[in-house]
């Protein structure tokens, strides 16, 4: 027994002199660091080599040729730390010796046990006062102490520490405090510091080796930086992201539907995307915060598989009972930026945005409108919710804010006219924030929705006149065109504005322009408004427009049927194109009392000017818009009795119902309920 306890103390001795108690690790035979560089204290769960991820369980682990050494005690390793002492490089299996329970075995005597103990004792006091471990470091440290991106810089170049990940980090926590100005300054000097290419070289070899979440964090920091993506760092640690993807858990993923959200399109970007969105399909019912499946739903992008969005979709379906206000509110933008319309989905937040809409921000709900507005989603109750909320708080928003929630309700032909009265009021009492951008979105909003509040609509246009006089000499000519154009759908006119667009220079230079056709198109329209309005203007008489393309023709099977019914063959036209290329769907010709319909040949009647609409309608289906009531004035300029019918009440009537209906319609003695949204002639 003596001999086995002797070879048994003897083989433990010589794990003990072989592997020392200080955790200490060399890392240059793996090209990780820099000769002479090693790190104290490491973690294992900070280094994957060869993609191994079993933990060490065991008091020792041992490697073969060229491997690294570790030393744990009750698996409680501490990271961070860099030092300069020599660690050990073993080219063989490191037990020396099996462990042997022979009895003939040579025991190993006390005395050389003790100066075996005696002399690894003297080796690791000599290493410690060899070695000066720093202080551990992390991210939130580094961004308390810096105050700079330099600073952090600074502390990396005097004792680099593992993983390099909390510098970048550290960063980007740094510059999200700074101002614009400040922060296009920092990244400069960034660039230019010394230890800033050492600290890139550092985190490429560190890639591979630290935590998969860590990786990517770094990488969104280095994106968010201004790190060129076509830079060797950025395209290695995508690969890198690529290799180690089966790592992902639901918090990478999230992460790594940040970083896509993030970066350009490139090769490695869209390969990587690709590869989510295979691990999205294949973990999506796992998926348990929500948070993190609206994430992936921004990323996975618009050309994403129609299954795969279903599916997403599905899940968000599961989840609705789980949603918070802030959930509903980003899933309008999670939904478009994968360009799925799910109206189920859309109208149960669109519920929950309206029921806590009060103290949500501004830019929230813009970001909810844009999102609608890429979806094509049109919801009545939605809008009129945030125009309510905003009109009620109007005092605390910015003019600007409001102005562009104004520009989304427009493309969507909707017409709040608390909100539109409220802001019209506030550029005639504060006029002093209206810039030439501003002027022509103003105006164009206005003159698209045909909206005039009618105690101050000349005051308004005056002073949209007056601040668009100001810009004249820096305007440019289209900017000037349109400007001058919403004035004349508004009906007014303003005298150096116009004098200025009717110049042959910018006439040539509109009819050169890449978007020839929609100039040739307004051009029109002003002259066809010099003529026959009450303008002071004769120039536009003269002007050569090259012609405008042939209308495409939309007619109405139903209301022909009807009419065909009512007045019988002969007594109506289709089709009629009239001067200043106006077109009118029927035409019909009564006596002066519009009590009888006479035969076309008849030249002594009273015209009347069938117009059936479907797009020209504010989104309430009831006002008209600025181009339709444009035309609705000029035709009775021409002498025509307008009567607009409204497609979708036509299509929804049986056809006895229509008959009775159109014949209301014509035979009425009373203008058209177009009469009060006219704009009286101003200039």
């Amino acid at each position: 027994m003596n001999n086995r306890a002797g070879s048994i103390l003897w083989n433990l001795r010589q794990f003990t002199t072989v592997s020392p108690t200080s955790t200490t690790v060399r890392l240059y035979p793996l090209g990780f660091c820099r000769p002479k560089t090693v790190y104290s204290n490491w973690n294992p769960r900070n280094l994957l080599l060869n993609n191994l991820e079993n933990k060490m369980q065991s008091s020792i682990r041992y490697l073969f040729q060229d491997a690294l050494i570790f030393k744990s005690e009750d698996d409680d390793f501490r990271t961070k730390g860099i030092s300069t002492v020599t660690a050990l490089i073993v080219n063989r299996l490191l037990c020396p010796r099996r462990l042997c329970f022979d009895s003939k075995q040579s025991p190993v005597s006390d005395n050389e046990l003790k100066k075996i103990n005696f002399h690894h004792q003297a080796s690791n006091e000599d290493v410690s006062t060899k070695e000066t471990k720093p202080t551990p470091v992390t991210f939130r440290k580094l961004s308390q102490e810096c105050n700079s991106l330099s600073d952090v810089l600074d502390k990396f170049s005097e004792v680099p520490t593992f993983p390099s990940s909390n510098y970048f980090l550290a960063m980007w926590t740094i510059a999200k405090r700074m101002s614009n100005d400040q922060k296009h300054f920092e990244k400069q000097l960034m660039f230019n510091h010394p230890a800033f290419i050492q600290l890139c070289e550092q985190m490429m070899r560190e890639a591979k080796i630290m935590y998969y979440d860590h990786l990517l964090f770094s990488l969104y920091a280095i994106v968010k930086l201004g790190v060129p993506q076509n830079t060797l760092l950025v395209q290695t640690l995508l690969r890198v992201v690529q290799e180690r993807i089966n790592e992902c858990d639901e918090k990478c993923l999230s992460v790594l539907s940040t970083v896509l959200e993030a970066m350009e399109p490139c090769k490695n970007v869209e390969v990587l995307r690709a590869g989510l969105r295979i691990l999205v399909d294949q973990q999506v019912w796992k998926i348990e915060r929500v948070f993190t499946l609206q994430s992936v739903m921004r990323s996975i992008g618009k050309d994403a598989p129609v299954a795969l969005k279903r599916k997403l979709e599905m899940k968000a379906l599961r989840e609705l009972d789980r949603f918070s206000i802030l959930n509903s509110q980003h899933m309008f933008e999670a939904l478009a930026a994968m360009d799925h319309r799910s109206i189920i989905l859309l109208n149960e937040c669109s519920k929950m945005v309206i029921g806590n809409i009060h103290g949500c921000p501004l830019k929230i709900l813009i970001n909810i409108m844009q999102s609608c507005r890429d979806l094509r989603y049109r919801n009545l109750d939605l809008f009129n919710g945030i125009a309510d909320y905003v009109a009620t708080t109007f005092d605390i928003w910015k003019l600007k804010q409001v102005l562009f929630l104004l520009i989304l309700f427009e493309n969507f032909a909707f017409r709040h006219t608390g909100l539109m009265d409220l802001f019209m009021k506030k550029v005639v009492d504060e006029p002093g924030f209206l810039n030439m951008k501003s002027i022509v979105s103003i105006l164009h909003v206005y003159s698209s929705l045909n909206h005039l509040y009618r105690g101050q609509t000349r005051e308004f246009l005056e002073v949209m006149a007056s601040a668009l006089t100001g810009y004249l000499h820096h305007i440019s000519s289209e900017n000037l065109l349109n400007a001058v154009c919403s004035f004349c759908l508004m009906n007014h006119f303003p005298l150096a504005a116009i004098n200025q667009l009717l110049q042959k220079d910018i006439i040539s230079e509109l009819l050169r322009s890449d978007d020839k056709e929609r100039n040739v198109h307004r051009l029109h329209v002003l002259a066809a408004c010099l003529k026959l309005d009450d303008a002071p203007y004769h120039k536009a008489v003269d002007l050569v427009l090259p012609p405008l393309p042939s209308a495409r023709l939309y007619p109405n099977a139903k209301v022909a049927a009807v009419l065909n019914s009512l007045l019988g063959e002969g007594h109506f036209a289709a089709n009629v194109q009239l001067p200043h290329n106006y077109h009118v769907d029927f035409e019909i010709r009564m006596d002066s009392s519009r009590s009888h319909v006479l035969p076309l040949s008849d030249v002594n009647g009273v015209t009347s000017a069938t117009d059936t609409q479907r797009s020209t309608y504010c989104l309430d289906l009831t006002h008209p818009r600025g181009f339709l009531a444009m035309k609705v004035r000029h035709l009775k300029v021409m002498g025509f009795h307008v009567i607009l019918v409204n497609n979708w009440e036509m299509e929804k009537l049986q056809m006895k119902d229509a008959v009775t209906f159109l014949k209301s319609q014509i035979y009425s003695t009373e203008d058209p309920p177009t009469a009060d949204v006219n704009f009286q002639s101003t200039y």
